[in-house]
């Protein structure tokens, strides 16, 4: 049942772009859900009018709104509540082991990818929508394939809808769906752009396995139909990246079919079937993260062979396993006579102050730096969202970070590479609260 609820995250990017697509696949109560949240002007409007409807949906919709509500959160910033508040798990194979030390070994995630990419033509990376962590090692790989010669990057959230993409040179809101107001998705687009990447949109309004079928006739028709010596890099959602029917039914998976399309094998890539999800230590990750330690994302090659580990050989190539980050101080850790700075707003100069943590990888192995915020930026009107922009970017950019306050006496940090950037405090309406220049010295 859970592999079923991964399939029906895979698509839902495509019903904010085409109510027609959803009245497909959701009954009239669904549908009106769906319909109403894409009428929010802002991410942290859609949160809010999903926390005050949930608990008077119907069990589908809930689920449904549940799914959502971990979407908001990631494009917010609160990627471990996020998390923590969609535990999706699928559902492993029959007969399923797990691997172990004495036959396997760890090795660094983006080292050995790369190895095994210098030979392929297509590389395909997927990412659970809600969980910011599976969009860095996409992040980490695009410098390394294309110094292999990776031309094109597709990205399952992009539309078509913004040509001028790579002249800008940063994504906007209407450059896709809402996944791409994550700023680590944004920081992927940035990366491409700036590396010289053909960018491709390639999803659509279908479901289904019209859906799949479409995305490959894209990449396709975008790509090896105008450059048949193309070498592309796909960063896509859930089970789109199989090679063989399973993880989608009897559907074709868009990698199967645009290898028929081609005659090209994709080297894919699975981030998904084992992911953390919470603090249970006895899942299928968590034991495979305590037996293969590491603190950077890890594949496992075989002792005897150096073939990489792969819990759907059929489907994909290669599993990789993200260190454990999850933390549940990210909903917030007391301190005491903490100072705030409230003078702004006329509140007292010392209040309890309540700490929010944010997941370690957010620093992206030094390459960005904390800087500390707090609610006092919000100016008495909660939530509200604290964006950095990079200096001179529009308020529709994509921002470096962000953070969604929820409390008055909320701290936090966000997390920055070194330069200059705008700080904005907004609230559900996207009305600015307040605004300040601030500098990112470098390390």
């Amino acid at each position: 049942m859970l592999a079923r609820h991964a399939v029906r995250a895979s698509f839902i990017a495509a019903l904010l772009v085409c109510a027609s697509a959803a009245a497909q696949s959701f009954d009239p109560s669904s549908l009106k859900l769906l319909q109403t949240m894409e009428r929010k002007p802002t991410t942290l409007a859609r949160y809010q009018y999903l926390v005050q409807k949930v608990q008077t949906l119907s069990h589908d919709d809930q689920l449904l709104a549940l799914q959502f509500m971990a979407f908001s959160q990631a494009e917010l910033g609160l990627y471990d509540q996020a998390v923590f508040g969609f535990p999706l798990k699928n559902a492993l194979p029959d007969g399923f082991t797990l691997p172990t030390p004495t036959e396997w070994k760890s090795a660094d995630a983006v080292d050995a990818i790369t190895a095994l990419a210098a030979q392929r033509r297509i590389v395909m990376v997927n990412e659970a929508h809600h969980d910011g962590h599976t969009r860095q090692l996409t992040l980490e790989l695009l410098p390394r394939l294309r110094a292999l010669g990776f031309t094109y990057f597709a990205a399952e959230a992009l539309g078509d809808d913004d040509p001028d993409l790579a002249r800008r040179g940063y994504p906007v809101r209407k450059s896709g769906t809402e996944y791409l107001r994550d700023p680590m998705y944004g920081d992927i687009l940035r990366e491409a752009i700036r590396l010289g990447y053909t960018i491709v949109p390639y999803d659509n309004a279908l479901a289904g396995e019209a859906r799949e079928a479409a995305q490959a006739e894209a990449l396709y028709r975008k790509v090896f139909a105008k450059d048949p010596n193309a070498r592309l890099f796909v960063h896509a959602g859930y089970a789109h990246i199989d090679k063989a029917p399973g993880r989608l039914g009897k559907w074709q998976p868009m990698a199967m079919q645009l290898e028929k399309l081609t005659g090209l094998v994709p080297l894919s890539i699975d981030q998904t079937d084992f992911l953390e999800t919470g603090l249970d230590s006895s899942d299928a990750y968590h034991r495979l993260a305590h037996a293969f330690p590491s603190d950077k994302p890890e594949i496992l090659l075989n002792r005897q062979t150096g073939q990489p580990w792969s819990a759907r050989p059929a489907a994909y190539d290669i599993n990789v396993i993200l260190p454990a980050t999850l933390s549940i101080e990210a909903f917030g850790k007391y301190k005491y006579g903490g100072r705030l700075n409230y003078e702004q707003v006329g509140l007292p100069h010392v209040i309890d102050t309540n700490e929010m943590q944010r997941a370690g990888w957010l620093t992206l192995g030094g390459k960005r730096r904390p800087y500390a915020i707090d609610a006092a930026l919000c100016r008495g009107t909660i939530p509200c969202v604290v964006d950095a922009y990079y200096l001179g970017e529009p308020n529709d950019a994509i921002a470096a970070d962000r953070y969604a306050f929820m409390g008055p006496t909320e701290t936090s940090k966000l997390y920055l590479r070194p330069g200059a950037y705008r700080l904005r405090a907004s609230d559900g309406n996207d009305r600015t609260l307040s605004e300040s220049t601030i500098k990112i010295a470098p390390p």
